[in-house]
């Protein structure tokens, strides 16, 4: 009996190592972490200060450059379908034309530039470099969604959408490429 259990065990154990480590649930798993890190929200206006940037970055890294689009456009797909994922668990398609929705729509495009850093090269400055790059596409492509639909100011876009974030984007990219390293360092030993 005993043995007729461990093998039924080690059944399940192996289909559960399979599901969990499929491509689909990762996908789907980094686009509930960005949504999580949504939440995580100083509210500035009239964009607020999120987590959300480095969840993409990672998705990018951990995922490669498509898969953490992938992820990306689902988050964006599940927060259009009404799924309360944006910051201060707003939601609807709405949010996406609103005064976020430049920095959120370039999601998908820095995960991609991200994934493709961390494909391309394997050293530390070259993977800092494309999660800089990422980093910097949201915020200018969000400054300047801002700048011609709501502010039409540059000096205001470039205060109140761009510069706030720059500091904050620099320790975001640091604490991902750590996040990366010593996540990928832990799992080599294994």
């Amino acid at each position: 009996m005993q043995k007729r259990e461990f093998v039924h065990n080690s059944k399940i154990t192996y289909a559960l190592n399979n599901v969990f480590s499929s491509t689909l649930v990762k996908v789907f798993s980094f686009s509930i972490l960005t949504a999580v890190a949504a939440q995580i929200a100083v509210p500035v206006q009239p964009v607020p200060f999120t987590l959300q940037t480095m969840m993409v970055l990672l998705s990018g890294a951990f995922l490669g450059s498509r898969n953490g689009a992938y992820s990306q456009f689902l988050y964006l797909a599940m927060g259009a379908a009404g799924l309360p994922v944006f910051a201060n668990g707003t939601f609807s398609a709405a949010v996406l034309f609103g005064p976020t929705g430049g920095y959120l729509l370039t999601f998908p495009i820095a995960a991609f530039i991200t994934g493709y850093g961390v494909e391309k090269f394997k050293n530390y400055f070259s993977i800092a470099a494309s999660m800089f790059i990422a980093e910097a596409v949201v915020i200018i492509t969000g400054m300047l969604y801002l700048n011609s639909i709501y502010l039409t100011n540059w000096n205001e876009a470039l205060s109140v959408g761009g510069a706030i974030f720059s500091v904050w984007a620099v320790v975001k990219v640091f604490a991902s490429v750590s996040i990366y390293f010593a996540v990928k360092k832990g799992s080599n030993k294994y």
